[in-house]
């Protein structure tokens, strides 16, 4: 108790992420591995559109109280309820790209927004 008292803001959301992708029984993304299928869940924190190779592309950061992973959905320039704030379950192989964890398109489950 006295722990959650003396904790910030932030650090008690963390740990709520954490709890959340442990309860939906989703892999951490701290310890997704390359190559690696997952299933993880997390809140995105941004959403943009940044072509690759001339193609669009929707890049989100999912953050799950443990690490960031790039989440990108290749040929599209928007898709309904991919936006920041949201919580949402992806699925699919991990890869790393300068040092950070991407999945490409993914298989999604948006998550409720009463949920948040």
């Amino acid at each position: 108790m006295l722990d959650r008292l003396s904790s910030s803001q932030e650090d008690l959301e963390y740990e709520e992420l954490r709890e959340d992708a442990q309860a939906s029984g989703c892999i951490r993304i701290a310890e997704c591995a390359d190559r690696q299928i997952v299933r993880v869940t997390g809140t995105l924190r941004t959403v943009t559109l940044r072509p690759r190779a001339g193609v669009p592309a929707l890049e989100a950061e999912l953050f799950d109280g443990s690490a960031p992973l790039d989440v990108v959905w290749l040929g599209r320039r928007s898709i309904v309820g991919i936006e920041p704030g949201r919580r949402l379950i992806a699925s699919g192989r991990v890869s790393m790209s300068h040092g950070r964890r991407v999945l490409f398109n993914p298989k999604y489950e948006l998550r409720p927004l009463g949920q948040e």
